[in-house]
């Protein structure tokens, strides 16, 4: 591709500095990338013993290590081995080459072993652990759930369970043994294959599993228990047949044929894209009620959230459908992206991470509408991620330092990184792609690598320089991209000119200019009915390249200006298609008139979508500044008020939202997001000092605008996608289409708070045959006050109290609702029956739902975030990580008016100053001060 050069300035490299934290009562120490050095000592080969009790479980562990320290000056001791651990474990014996060491022989804190005096050469080691996995509320290393055994090791649970060196750059094969009561737990699951089972005495049995692929401790694994199982055969393209097989409990059996199914896509996939094919014989998935995260890859044993697991018509929505398709996909592809090639240290998360949501999006959009998938992700970017780029905890998707890294598993390293690797593929094309996946497995197969090592691959296989885009990884904050143009109708010339800045961020002040890919095309006029140009984008040597009718410019430099010849008439630009790099672009000079030609004609799904949502910020922002302007009271009504005088909806914008409504060619998962206004978090970015109920009340007034003047558009698409009485449900791509555009429709309309509306609604939740459309009308009630609120949030949960997944919809529904006053309530169910603030589920649905509500998170009396504080410090004396997710909702705190920025700052510093505050907590209330 060729590109235009222009003249730029000379930019000094990035300085990065070290971004120190306050001192914190227990002394946390920060990690930095920097410091990375090998180990001195790896360990090849793991043999592990566990005997797992009611009351106690033993773990021994048999270490096989060689030194790593090459030669030593004569008269040089040789290292010390310091092995990482967990001050929740006990320590019974320690043995160097089958001789036990007394305590003087070793020193033992509450986060290491170290050993001394070392043999010469290879040796043997003997660790001897005692636990109590059934008091491990962290849920991390070895804990019990549901009455089950299993394990939970990324990023640093190991040192649960024994004491290793537990980093992912040592990597050896695993041998596992485990034994157990038969009647108590008749299945023992380890990583790779079943070498050996037996009966002990004493009803007790046993279990040897072996896993012939060296890996991290990381990716370890365990389940025992008493699990029901479902089995599929997949045969590979080589032929060889892999026996996948799902455990839960006995009840669950009839809601795992999804994820089945989906597994077996995956994994076809997979071979057929990137030609990589499962390499052993039998793959399981567990599905267990408490896990902090979402699901994990552990070699051969996934471990799943039962979320992403169970599914079912009536228990399920198509969203959770998608999602369980989504991450069963995620967790098999690090098969490849994680477990074959893993990462060198944590700083590398990205490396797998970012890789993997790439390859689970693509999976997703090829097995359902690409388009709508698309907008679904940059919708979600946009909403959390670029709002993390834009606080305290902004950081690059390959961190400089970290506390604790269960911290940094952010959507900046997953989705941010995700849209850095597509990229890769947006500049080098799927071909282009593909050489370079295709030569990093050939160079890294078993091996912990780097992102730098990632980047050469794609680089070397396809012969390009990718220098700029690998500044992608360093940096932080999200890109600004300015585009402005200009038409020279004697020379048929059209011009772009772009520019770039990088704002400053916590520790980097100055921002280099980075690899932008644009994806683009040029619109004829309304005669020409938007059709695509041909480009022909002329080269700094004077050479001409025919690009088609969208192609891609490559912008690295602060200013660029790109010359198009041969251009008949003066276009209308559709930029960044597809969203081609994850920046905020504003395009000098766009008009309205322009943003309604591309909402109409553009060539590019995307980019249609993109329009509409440019004309809706554009509205709401109006709108909220005259609703700000005006002062006094915030209610609807005065709100209503002063928005009407400002003039309220435009005529164009209902048109051009009637069009959308009633194109018959559009897919109706498309519409639904079509006419789905920016969320708060995106135009916060825009209001500093922003006041988030009003931003609502003044979103809610172009709702109900909308509403009032698309009535017979909106029940006339809610009649004609309603079910056919007695029809089953189906989770397809146009049966999701049809419930996703009725939904939306019913939501708009019960804006309008009409009698009528508000009864077909209950009336909805009570015929409902299935949870997507059960759900989705109760939502709409609970954004109501009124008796038939209640009446469907006592129904729902009388007919769902036995099913605890269904039942985080209910706790979750209640939690973000806006309905006034609402702050009473949430706090009302934290101590119902329902709610279990143990679960890590629980605790996201009920507490980070509440904080997603801008009106009671954000309640003018400090009552929100007051709540919120003292469930923050609740949960932390319990599970660490779900309490740092919970903090997360006060990091944006300077977005907001200065009495919200005091209470919320308030809470903080209350955080901090807490007696026996986690590090994971404190490692983000205090940046979230800095």
């Amino acid at each position: 591709m060729a590109t235009a050069a222009t003249e730029t300035e000379e930019i000094p490299e990035i300085q990065t500095e070290e971004h120190k934290l306050p001192p914190h009562p227990s002394a946390p120490q920060q990690k930095f990338r920097k410091d990375y050095a090998p180990p001195p000592y790896t360990i090849s080969a793991v043999h592990l013993d566990f005997k797992l009790g009611e009351d106690t479980t033993l773990v021994t562990s048999r270490l096989h290590l060689q030194p790593n320290y090459g030669s030593l000056p004569e008269g040089t001791s040789r290292p010390a081995l310091q092995l990482d651990g967990r001050k929740d474990i006990v320590l019974v014996s320690v043995a160097v080459g089958g001789q036990q060491l007394g305590q003087d022989q070793y020193l033992l804190t509450e986060k290491a072993l170290t050993i001394a005096n070392l043999p010469e050469g290879e040796f043997e080691l003997e660790v001897v652990t005692q636990l109590r996995p059934q008091d491990n509320s962290l849920l991390e290393g070895l804990y019990k759930s549901s009455g089950n055994f299993c394990t939970q090791c990324e990023a640093e649970g190991f040192r649960g369970i024994t004491y290793f060196l537990d980093r992912p750059d040592v990597m050896a094969t695993y041998t596992t043994r485990m034994e157990a009561d038969e009647a108590a737990y008749p299945v023992l699951l380890g990583n790779g294959n079943l070498k050996e089972s037996g009966k002990l005495e004493g009803g007790r049995h046993y279990a040897v599993w072996e896993d012939p692929y060296p890996k991290p401790c990381y990716l370890f694994a365990l389940v025992a228990g008493k699990l029901a199982m479902k089995e599929r055969a997949f045969t590979t393209r080589s032929g060889r047949q892999v026996a996948l097989r799902i455990f839960v409990q006995e009840g669950n059996l009839g809601k795992v044929d999804h994820a089945l199914d989906s597994l077996v896509r995956s994994m076809r996939w997979d071979e057929d894209t990137f030609g990589l094919e499962y390499d052993l014989d039998l793959f399981n998935i567990v599905a267990v009620d408490d896990f902090n995260m979402g699901a994990m890859e552990n070699k051969s044993l996934n471990i799943f959230n039962s979320r992403l697991v169970l599914a079912s018509p009536q228990t399920a929505t198509d969203l959770d459908y998608s999602r369980i398709e989504g991450v069963v996909g995620h967790e098999y592809f690090h098969n490849w992206t994680g477990n074959r090639v893993t990462c060198r240290d944590w700083f590398q998360l990205t490396l797998k991470e970012g890789l993997t949501v790439f390859r689970d999006q693509e999976f997703t959009a090829d097995m359902n509408s690409r388009p709508v998938k698309r907008i679904e992700d940059v919708m979600m970017l946009r909403s959390s991620q670029f709002t993390e780029d834009a606080g305290p905890m902004s950081h690059p998707i390959r961190p400089e330092s970290y506390i604790k890294m269960d911290n940094f598993y952010t959507v900046t390293v997953y989705e941010k990184g995700a849209e850095v690797v597509r990229l890769y593929d947006t500049l080098l094309g799927k071909e282009g792609f593909r050489k370079g996946m295709d030569l990093y497995f050939q160079r890294h197969d078993g091996h912990a690598v780097t992102c730098d090592d990632f980047l050469a691959a794609m680089a070397d296989a396809n012969g390009v320089n990718l220098d700029t885009l690998g500044r992608w990884y360093s940096q932080s904050g999200t890109p600004h991209l300015h585009v402005s143009s200009s038409y020279d109708a004697p020379s048929r010339t059209y011009r772009l000119t772009c520019k770039q800045h990088t704002p400053p961020g916590p520790g980097q002040d100055s921002k280099l200019p980075v690899l932008i890919p644009i994806k683009l095309g040029l619109l004829g006029p309304d005669g020409g009915l938007g059709s695509d140009m041909p480009l022909r984008l002329q080269g700094a040597d004077g050479s001409v390249t025919d690009l088609g009718s969208t192609g891609v410019l490559r912008f690295e430099t602060t200013e660029a200006t790109f010359t198009f010849l041969d251009v008949p008439s003066e276009p209308v630009p559709s930029l960044l298609r597809g969203f081609s790099a994850p920046v905020k672009m504003e395009v000098e000079g766009q008009s309205e008139a322009q943003l309604l030609f591309l909402l109409a004609h553009d060539s590019d799904p995307f980019n249609r979508w993109e329009a509409g949502q440019r004309l809706s910020r554009k509205l709401l922002l109006q709108l909220y500044a005259a609703a700000t302007a005006g002062g006094g009271a915030h209610n609807a009504q005065a709100v209503a008020d002063r928005c009407t005088a400002a003039g309220g909806v435009p005529d164009a914008v209902v048109e051009a939202f009637r069009a959308v409504l009633e194109d018959e060619t559009l897919d109706g998962s498309f519409k639904a997001m079509a006419v789905c206004l920016p969320t708060g978090n995106e135009l916060l970015d825009s209001l500093p000092g922003g006041d988030p109920p009003l931003l609502h009340q003044v979103r809610m007034f172009v709702v109900r605008q909308l509403a009032a003047r698309l009535r017979p558009q909106l029940e006339a698409l809610v009649k004609a996608n309603d079910d056919e009485p007695g029809e089953p449900y189906h989770f397809t791509a146009a049966a999701c289409a049809r419930r996703a555009i009725k939904n939306r429709c019913l939501a708009m309309l019960s804006s309008l708070e009409e009698p009528e509306i508000t009864a077909m609604l209950l009336r909805r939740v009570k015929e409902a045959t299935n949870m997507t459309d059960e759900i989705a009308a109760l939502g709409c009630l609970v954004e109501l006050a009124g008796p038939e609120r209640d009446t469907a949030l006592a129904a729902f949960y009388d007919k769902y109290r036995s099913e605890p997944l269904v039942l985080l919809k209910w706790l979750g529904l209640q939690a973000t609702s806006n309905a006034p006053g609402n702050v009473s309530l949430v706090k009302g169910l934290v101590e119902h029956p329902a709610f279990n603030i143990t679960n890590p589920n629980n605790c996201y649905s009920l507490f980070l739902g509440f904080g997603r509500s801008p009106v009671n998170f954000h309640a003018a009396d400090g009552s929100g975030y007051e709540f919120m504080g003292d469930a923050v410090l609740r949960v932390d004396s319990i599970n660490h990580q779900v309490a740092a997710r919970m903090v997360s909702c006060f990091t944006t705190w300077r977005q907001y008016d200065s009495e919200r920025q005091a209470m919320m700052r308030a809470q903080l510093e209350r955080i901090v100053a807490a007696n026996g505050l986690s590090e994971n907590v404190f490692e983000i209330a205090s940046k979230s001060l800095k």
